[in-house]
């Protein structure tokens, strides 16, 4: 699979600066650290802040640039608004939001405690208002780019995800209103919407041990690579006339995978949890 840095030319992102809620691990370092190979600067923030120092630390050292560790709960206005302070403080302005931090489960309806459905939609959805809110005045000042990261499971009703469902579907409607309100002053704002990524914390608690990839139209399981490269061009000036657009990395995977007799990925049974 080709790297970004094959695909896109090295430094379309020098003198940017990006800051990532969820960026310390995953789906939303490789993001990260894809805009940090092409040449732009970059905070992240997450609650554990050793291991989010010790994914800074290992991605300034992998691509040569600039990562900031800071830690914030994007659940909480004063956090996030420490961030963006401290992030314009060091860098001078935010030219990048992704909106990352995410937390999920599996839980049929009936085990689904009033608490767990809260602090899902906290951390997806209300984090990512108040990160965007924090941060909407140095958007609007650099004219840039927000990619909120949603998922494709509310898209047909899957088992046993109605709270990251939920929340994730309110992301999904935040980044078309957002589009529409902050457009006029030149910010873009799009969403990514991950199919299954290998070797990832969100796949490995969401499949079952074993699951087969074959079934994915594509032919294989999608890899962080696959949404740097989305991430990548979504930022770029190739995309400058694009916003509003939740953008599905998931080799077609959602088209098929309830469909009776192509499953797809298949969740863990009731009985596993």
């Amino acid at each position: 699979m080709a790297k970004t840095t094959d695909v896109f030319k090295n430094e379309i992102f020098k003198g940017k600066v990006l800051l990532c809620s969820g960026g310390g691990s995953g789906i939303c370092r490789a993001m990260t650290e894809a805009v940090v190979r092409h040449g732009g600067k970059a905070v992240i923030i997450s609650r554990s802040f050793d291991k989010l120092e010790k994914a800074a630390k290992e991605m300034s050292e992998a691509t040569g640039g600039e990562v900031i560790p800071i830690q914030a709960d994007v659940r909480k206005p004063a956090d996030v608004e420490n961030a963006v302070s401290k992030t314009v403080e060091k860098f001078g302005k935010i030219d990048f939001l992704i909106n990352g931090a995410a937390g999920n489960f599996l839980a049929p309806f009936q085990k689904l405690s009033y608490n767990a459905f809260r602090t899902v939609v906290e951390i997806d959805l209300l984090g990512s208002f108040n990160l965007t809110k924090a941060a909407s005045e140095h958007l609007k000042a650099s004219k840039g780019s927000i990619i909120n990261v949603s998922m494709t499971l509310h898209y047909t009703g899957s088992p046993y995800q109605q709270h990251a469902g939920a929340a994730k579907a309110g992301i999904d409607a935040l980044t078309k209103h957002w589009a529409v309100e902050l457009g006029p002053f030149g910010v873009r704002v799009n969403g990514i919407a991950p199919g299954p990524i290998v070797d990832t914390v969100g796949l490995d608690k969401l499949a079952r041990s074993g699951a087969s990839y074959e079934t994915i139209p594509l032919g294989r399981a999608g890899s962080v690579t696959d949404i740097a490269q989305s991430t990548v061009f979504l930022f770029s000036d190739a995309a400058e006339w694009i916003s509003g657009h939740m953008l599905v990395v998931d080799g077609a995977h959602w088209l098929t995978h309830y469909t009776p007799g192509y499953p797809g990925i298949v969740l863990n049974p009731p009985s596993k949890l």
